[in-house]
């Protein structure tokens, strides 16, 4: 059967994603490549068709209503879904291109990684790219055997035997359900608080489970509780934690929906500093030239917060 026309332009969808990351329409528009009044009429020209307002505009920037936060959710499994379509028809068409290999964490793989293809894809029209996602671990060991031309990690330290490279941060959230106790709790918790409850969690090698160990242990705190529940995406930690199985520790990146239609709390933690550094690592004989330089080029000036 046809898609339906709503749901046919994709470009539109992962320009809506573009503003969800970077905050503003001008900023998506100089990510794609087009100009800020082609953007804007490709927004207005999206809302028109699904008959939902999806951007709150200002002059301090734009970001996403309620139902705009939820539309950008949805559609990014079909825009990934597209980038690996057009990767696969170019591998097919192989031979005047180049074939990059990418392994990402799985937060930059779902959050950052689709954009930043986006515009490798207009600047290196020839290459095609094989994506591997993973925890941090699986990642260096990818880069480190030589299945991976370059990596992102969200590990605190740097992969042995890799150079790494700043590329942005992130913060991590702490959620729980509406229901939750700590949702009424304005002042937050303490990060002994945090430390001491079984929390839902990825498994181990995941960067953001490290880097949760690190930090409280920097404080002073008593080692992180053993999870109460393991799961191996972020989906399913988001989706556990709205059922109130318990609190989970994610990027802001991944909470956007969430947060806006009241599935989750966000629970500040006082005196415990969450933001993490993203990394670009790669062999270090080996670094990024061609499409790989252009990959690792694009993700430093398009990371986010203070890209480095």
């Amino acid at each position: 059967m046809p898609l339906p026309e709503r749901v046919s332009d994709l470009a539109a969808y992962d320009l809506l994603l573009s503003v969800a990351r970077l905050g503003s329409v001008g900023a998506a528009a100089r990510a794609h490549g087009i100009s800020q009044p082609s953007a804007s009429s490709r927004l207005r020209h999206l809302e028109r068709r699904l008959g939902l307002p999806l951007l709150e505009r200002s002059p301090r920037g734009s970001r996403l209503t309620e139902q705009g936060a939820l539309v950008a959710d949805w559609a990014r499994t079909a825009v990934d879904a597209a980038a690996s379509l057009d990767a696969g028809v170019t591998s097919l068409l192989g031979t005047t291109g180049s074939r990059l290999q990418v392994a990402a964490s799985m937060t930059v793989a779902e959050y950052l990684l689709p954009q930043w293809l986006a515009v490798l894809r207009v600047r290196a029209p020839h290459t095609s790219v094989a994506l591997a996602a993973g925890n941090s671990d699986e990642v260096a060991a990818a880069v480190r055997e030589g299945r991976a031309h370059l990596g992102f990690v969200e590990a605190p330290d740097v992969p042995r035997g890799l150079t790494a490279r700043t590329v942005g941060h992130d913060e991590l959230t702490v959620i729980v359900a509406p229901a939750h106790p700590w949702a009424r709790r304005r002042s937050g918790i303490t990060a002994g608080e945090l430390a001491a409850a079984p929390l839902v969690a990825r498994e181990r090698g995941s960067g953001t489970r490290r880097y949760l160990e690190r930090a409280l242990d920097g404080v002073g705190a008593v080692p992180l509780a053993s999870p109460l529940l393991e799961l191996p995406s972020t989906t399913a930690i988001k989706t556990a934690v709205a059922d109130g199985v318990a609190p989970a520790v994610l990027s802001s990146l991944a909470l956007t929906a969430e947060l806006a239609n009241g599935t989750v709390v966000a629970v500040p933690v006082r005196d415990l500093d969450l933001t993490r550094a993203l990394r670009l690592v790669h062999a270090r004989t080996s670094p990024p030239t061609g499409a790989a330089g252009e990959l690792a080029a694009i993700a430093r000036h398009g990371g986010p917060s203070a890209a480095a």
